[in-house]
């Protein structure tokens, strides 16, 4: 028996092991629990493994590497094409095995335990934002349906709230007026805590050297930069910039056929929290072009004056992602010129 390639169907305790040898014929065949699978991989002999991406995949791909095999991590999307027959774990493993095999496959980049280190900080932040938000909208509706009605930011929430208990305690009544004090107070208490992984995520970004390249990048701070190293490294896994910004959904998506090009809104595939931080960074660029002259300004003033404010934000973003692309593979530094 000799299994060249190998298609492993990770879950939390049963793992399904779908085995090939180097002509395609099926060798091997397992269904294993999850204390048996790293003995049972360590008595093959080294070979091409291919996983889902899912969770803990990044963690089982460090075992298995460990191990002397070579891991290989599918999106699930890719695999999906090349399922037989019912949804079963059995056929699961032999699609994702007939899927690493395809010349033209695509691969997950892969992450370091730093990288995801980083990758678990920006999502906890983005957990408590959001419900901070949530938080500051159901104050606003509450008064709302009191009658009092102010701006939408945060910042005028912050403000108007307290001097609301302050000066028209009476008027909002007992009741309201401490259960509003409370919520308020949960408000206080996301912002010191979204202020520690503000910290947290601003001391890997001064001690990482990759993070201070691409941050010389207009529309790219501290938060895009680390966000960008957690979740593509050194961008080895990609072939050039374009791909870099089609799997973060930066380009076009299309329905063509023939000599018809039909292009439509951007795919918005990928990451979406990477894609969020780098069309917001783009929208600072755009609204500070007309102060600026230098080449960056007048192309995004030129596509914004064609194409509208929309195209030129993300062509903006699409921009900084093949450049942040050319300086993570080249290792080069940024040059505004």
């Amino acid at each position: 028996m000799t299994i060249a390639f190998m298609g492993v169907d990770l879950a939390k305790n049963v793992f399904q092991l779908h085995g090939e040898n180097a002509d395609g014929v099926i060798v091997y065949r397992k269904r294993l629990g999850r204390t048996r699978l790293l003995e049972e991989i360590a008595r093959i002999p080294a070979c091409i493994i291919g996983i889902e991406a899912c969770t803990g995949a990044f963690c089982w791909q460090r075992e298995f590497e460990a191990l002397g095999h070579t891991v290989k991590i599918i999106a699930p999307q890719y695999v999906k094409p090349f399922a037989q027959h019912q949804k079963n774990d059995r056929n699961d493993a032999e699609a994702i095995c007939t899927a690493m095999k395809q010349p033209n496959m695509r691969f997950v980049p892969t992450k370091s335990i730093q990288q995801q280190d980083i990758q678990a900080l920006h999502r906890g932040r983005q957990r408590l934002v959001n419900h901070r938000t949530a938080l500051v909208s159901q104050m606003r509706g509450l008064l709302l349906d009191r009658g009092i009605a102010f701006g939408l930011s945060i910042t005028r929430a912050r403000r108007e709230i307290p001097r609301l208990l302050n000066e028209e305690r009476e008027e909002l009544g007992t009741l309201f007026a401490d259960l509003l004090e409370q919520l308020f107070e949960m408000l206080l208490e996301l912002d010191r805590r979204v202020k520690w992984f503000d910290r947290e995520i601003e001391k890997i970004f001064r001690h990482d050297e990759a993070c201070q390249r691409i941050s010389r990048i207009r529309g790219v701070g501290p938060k895009t930069a680390t966000a960008m190293i957690a979740a593509i490294g050194d961008a080895s896994e990609f072939k050039n910039g374009r791909h870099l910004a089609a799997w973060l959904g930066l380009v076009p998506r299309q329905h063509s056929s023939g000599n018809r090009q039909r292009l439509f809104g951007i795919s918005k595939r990928g990451d979406r929290h990477l894609r969020t931080l780098l069309v917001h960074g783009a929208r600072a660029v755009l609204r500070t072009a007309p102060k600026k002259n230098d080449p960056l300004s007048k192309w995004a003033i030129d596509v914004q004056d064609r194409r509208g404010a929309g195209k030129a934000i993300v062509a903006v973003a699409n921009k900084n992602a093949r450049i942040i692309f050319a300086l993570l593979r080249n290792e080069t530094e940024f040059r505004a010129g």
